[in-house]
């Protein structure tokens, strides 16, 4: 009889060992992953990479207009690549009356394209602003330029880099000098406060840094939009 009890207190104290739970958290309960953060609505301020194709026959100048003023987005030409024909440059003024009243010349034949560089914003815009400037290699390898003053057409597919964006700030440099001391006073007083642009212009259209200059011309042509595959 003492043997059974002695077996009976074993079993009973092999119970509680089984039965009992390990300290601490389980394993894997910490560092669970988060849900991924899903942006659904473009930044103002974002630049968004296009790889443009122009059909043969068509005005590089024309279609990226027509592009900017549909999108409601200024482009940024940074390259292209392709071939055009009968092209009209306007060259470098021999007198200093200004930037635009240089000869235009018209190139007959067909030219591959070297670089292309400027900007096409929709209406508003600044003056002057808008422009393309472009270098060509002739068929005897002779290289020309100049900025587009005429039709540009494609003689065959024309691919463009570009680049969009929503936003432009105009401002005029150099900045005076009262303007430079206001805007160190103002950013002294401010103590690296963020100011937004609801304090200044109402409702939100661009961003703005700690350091506040006099009120730039902001130019927006639309308002951010859910992303949607083109």
């Amino acid at each position: 009889m003492a043997g059974s009890g002695d077996l009976s207190s074993i079993t009973a104290k092999t119970g509680e060992n089984a039965v009992r739970r390990p300290r601490g958290r389980p394993a894997g309960s910490k560092n669970k992953p988060k849900p991924p953060i899903i942006i659904t609505r473009d930044s103002p301020n974002t630049l968004r990479a296009h790889a443009m194709e122009v059909s043969p026959g068509c005005d590089i100048g024309e279609s990226l207009a027509t592009f900017a003023r549909r999108k409601q987005q200024g482009i940024w030409v940074l390259s292209a690549a392709g071939f055009v024909s009968n092209v009209m440059l306007r060259q470098p003024s021999p007198s200093p009356s200004g930037p635009g009243s240089g000869p235009i010349v018209t190139l007959h034949g067909r030219f591959e394209i070297l670089s292309l560089v400027g900007s096409v914003l929709p209406p508003p815009a600044p003056p002057g602003v808008t422009g393309l400037a472009i270098y060509l290699v002739g068929p005897q390898g002779q290289v020309v330029g100049g900025a587009i003053a005429g039709p540009l057409m494609a003689s065959g597919p024309v691919v463009i880099m570009a680049a969009t964006f929503m936003n432009a700030t105009f401002d005029r440099l150099p900045i005076d000098k009262d303007e430079a001391i206001a805007a160190t006073t103002t950013h002294d007083q401010s103590h690296h406060r963020v100011i937004g642009v609801s304090d200044i212009y109402g409702p939100p259209q661009n961003m703005l840094s700690n350091t506040t200059l006099p009120p730039p011309e902001i130019y927006t042509w639309s308002t951010a939009r859910p992303l949607s595959k083109t």
